[in-house]
């Protein structure tokens, strides 16, 4: 008997849009652009914006049909993912963000990865990319092992079995099998939703030949107000799960704290309070901030960091601009719990 010949999987693309009219033209026209045979649709999830976006997206809606457009009166990003995987109608999901841009070639390599392994969600490399100075180090930040601490959609780990996935593509029946994403975590969704996925006895996969683009945030208060919102989320989560949690998570609260009690120690240096042996033995904590600014120079004012010293000194900047808002958020996530933070960077003040 002849081999047969399968139709690829229908896919729904799903995007959760607020105050992205800078992005969400180009993130649209890579999905609708995607070298992919099979039966296509994109759903844009769109919150309540001012940006201008809600027009922008109209528009687009209006140029193709395979655009649909549902409202997300929450904002928050489960939720409008939620929303938008409800109105879908195809096999795979494709969750795509705002800010990124796919390859031609990513959907149909993903579906392929996907048939081929019989994973749940598939996952590739975030390639983080900037138009400005100051973005273009938040990007090399992003790409840099030392920067997001080596998960490996930020490169560098071969194909396999993976702890998460960057965006995904996802089986849609394993979504409704494990209830979609957890609407009560606004942040670090898509790690809980893969721990869900894996506990019901499914894989998720990375694949490195899978390429995003990926556009990070444009300012230093945005950068501090989102690496500070994702930090309590992810003290949350490890409230929740305190046993599932990977211990890259841990360095930079442990750096804060170690700042914190060095800063403490020089005060009371200072004022004459530590005298003999205890200043000495304490005088150790200095130990952690000064390893962690010599890897900072060793890394910044290497080609790692830039072409230009202007580049690597924005860089050397911007590390720890991330690793102590993302500390203190995580620190303040444990003690309290995440509440009702939001990452008011998506707000577009």
């Amino acid at each position: 008997m002849p081999n047969e010949v399968h139709a690829p999987p229908g896919v729904s693309y799903v995007i959760p849009v607020l105050n992205e009219v800078a992005y969400i033209e180009t993130a649209v026209r890579t999905v609708l652009e995607q070298d992919y045979s099979g039966p296509t649709e994109l759903i844009l999830a769109l919150g309540p914006s001012t940006d201008g976006t809600t027009e922008l997206v109209q528009m687009l809606a209006s140029e193709d049909e395979r655009i649909i457009v549902v409202f997300n009166p929450a904002t928050d990003i489960p939720v409008g993912l939620n929303v938008a995987i409800r109105a879908s109608r195809h096999p795979v999901i494709v969750r795509v963000d705002a800010h990124s841009e796919l390859d031609p070639t990513y959907t149909r390599r993903a579906v392929e990865t996907l048939t081929r392994t019989g994973a749940a969600n598939v996952g590739g490399v975030m390639q983080a990319r900037g138009k400005t100075p100051f973005q273009s180090a938040v990007a090399r930040a992003y790409n840099s092992r030392f920067g997001l601490g080596g998960g490996s959609y930020h490169g560098g780990a071969e194909e396999g079995p993976a702890e998460s996935a960057y965006l995904g593509v996802l089986r849609r029946d394993v979504l409704d099998q494990v209830n979609l994403f957890d609407e009560s975590v606004r942040r670090g969704e898509d790690w809980e939703l893969n721990l869900r996925i894996r506990n019901a006895g499914h894989s998720v996969w990375f694949d490195p030949s899978l390429e995003v683009t990926y556009w990070p945030r444009e300012s230093w208060s945005k950068l501090v107000r989102q690496f500070t919102a994702t930090g309590i989320w992810r003290g949350e989560l490890v409230r929740r799960y305190p046993a599932r949690n990977p211990w890259r998570f841990f360095a930079p609260p442990l750096l804060v704290a170690n700042v914190a009690l060095s800063i403490l120690v020089l005060v009371l240096q200072l004022a004459g309070v530590l005298r003999g042996l205890p200043n000495v033995v304490l005088s150790l904590i200095y130990l952690g901030p000064a390893v962690y600014v010599a890897l900072l120079v060793l890394l910044c004012f290497s080609g790692a960091g830039g072409p230009g010293w202007s580049d690597r000194w924005r860089f050397f900047l911007v590390l720890p601009t991330m690793h102590l808002s993302w500390g203190v958020g995580f620190i303040v996530g444990v003690v309290r719990g995440a509440r009702d933070t939001v990452d008011t960077s998506r707000t577009g003040i």
